[in-house]
């Protein structure tokens, strides 16, 4: 199912090695045409749009795309005690991971009267997305909401496509972890059409529009991201998901076949690569994804993202070729199973889960850390959402008038050297006779 790159006595460029395993990219870009077509619409005609939306891909009509309270307050209450349990635990373990992620202020003393302070401000309201097609993901509710209250946003929209299944309504296990979370302001609507919405505001749903948006999803939701760039902050695109597996000859085939196939259950766009200096391995782990992956509920989906182009198994002469292969992939989830695993060489990734015992699927859930992270390559210089996310560093200047003065002539030099000489008389004025005659005397004479 998994075909195998031998790129063992090579030396390929990074680019060369992107080449060998490219991304799924047809699709993405596909969908960057439809999302602006459909951010476009739901600009221009609002609600209007987005139940028009709704009918096309979601199969719903008429239904409350403002999910009233009472939803909630259903689903919370119908909720498998288990599953809540499970969702406790994860949004308690969340929670106490992104209060590491929010800096505290800090005040620099550059001289006696002279100080810079660091501050990190929340934005006021974030759109957070929640997708709701091939699976069910309560998961991505505490992932994004936490985050953000951690951090100190004060409004938070959530946003999940209607189901047909259930009437129109939204999920009840997502609602459930709304209720959950404290959310109330929940929007049944989905895809490209939800982003555009959470930008632009629906006034006839009494819809405003957000700061920052949020959340994973399909193509057209990650398109939409694009389209609305600059408009709103969103975090990095979150597309179909990818992993990446180095490992060598002490590796349990068993669990590397297993996590590969996990992650290719999301989507048939889903990548999912091992990189291994061990034939044996390779041939193992081969041997058993035929075998496990027939057997999962999944199997069709599985199949075609394992066969993919963007899947492979790829073997090399050493951790050193297996280490500058990942760099250069930059993959969204990256496992080591290593004798050695030496996490600090692996600079370029999503989120590193290390050893046998932490797989993604840890990550998808309970490990603390966030779920929503970069794919495609964007791991080389974005990160995963965190509170940080939702977060502006915001710099605060106090001098007084004799710290001013240290560096009085040091600004007007720079400032006559840039041709700028309203700059350094903004300085200088500040200095002067409270005069406005003598004032304005000695700014022409500084001129002159």
């Amino acid at each position: 199912m998994l075909r195998t790159i031998d790129l063992r006595g090579r030396t390929p460029t990074p680019s060369e090695l992107l080449a060998i395993v490219p991304r799924a990219t047809a699709a993405r870009e596909e969908a960057q045409h439809a999302a602006a077509r459909l951010v476009a619409d739901v600009a221009r005609d609002g609600e209007q749009a987005l139940r028009a939306q709704a009918e096309q891909f979601d199969r719903t009509v008429g239904h409350d795309i403002r999910v009233p309270q009472d939803h909630i307050d259903d689903a919370v209450a119908a909720l498998d005690p288990r599953v809540r349990a499970a969702l406790e635990e994860a949004i308690a373990r969340v929670r106490t991971a992104s209060a590491a992620q929010v800096p505290k202020p800090a005040t620099t003393e550059l001289a006696p009267g002279a100080r810079v302070i660091q501050r990190w401000q929340p934005v006021r309201r974030v759109g957070v997305y929640v997708p709701g097609g091939k699976a069910v993901y309560p998961s991505s509710v505490v992932m994004n909401v936490v985050p953000a209250q951690v951090a100190g946003v004060s409004e938070i929209a959530l946003a999940t496509p209607p189901q047909h299944e259930h009437g129109g309504r939204a999920h009840p296990v997502i609602l459930a972890a709304a209720g959950l979370l404290g959310v109330t302001e929940v929007y049944a609507m989905g895809g490209a059409g939800a982003i555009g919405a959470f930008a632009h505001g629906v006034p006839d749903l009494g819809l405003e529009r957000v700061d920052v948006v949020t959340g994973p999803g399909n193509n057209f939701v990650a398109a939409a991201k694009r389209v609305l760039a600059g408009l709103v902050g969103t975090d990095a695109e979150a597309g179909a998901t990818e992993i990446l597996i180095v490992a060598d000859d002490s590796a349990d085939p068993r669990l590397v076949s297993a996590d590969l196939i996990s992650q290719a259950e999301h989507d048939e766009q889903a990548s999912a690569v091992l990189v291994t200096t061990s034939p044996s391995l390779a041939d193992a782990v081969a041997a058993d994804i035929a075998d496990r992956a027939a057997r999962t509920r999944h199997a069709e989906r599985i199949a075609a993202a394992l066969s993919g182009p963007q899947s492979a198994i790829v073997l090399v002469d050493d951790i050193a070729a297996a280490t500058a292969f990942s760099n250069a992939y930059a993959p969204e989830h990256l496992e080591l199973h290593l004798a050695d695993p030496r996490p600090e060489e692996f600079v370029h990734a999503g989120a590193v889960f290390v050893g046998p015992d932490s797989p993604v699927s840890l990550g998808d859930y309970l490990a603390g850390s966030n779920h929503v992270l970069p794919t495609g390559g964007q791991a080389r210089y974005a990160s995963g959402l965190s509170a940080a996310t939702f977060l502006r560093p915001q710099q605060v200047i106090e001098y007084d008038h004799v710290a001013l003065a240290r560096v009085r002539d040091e600004i007007v030099v720079l400032a006559d050297a840039e041709a700028l000489p309203a700059h350094g008389e903004a300085i200088t004025v500040r200095f002067e006779s409270a005069d406005p005659t003598a004032s304005a005397e000695d700014a022409a004479a500084r001129r002159a």
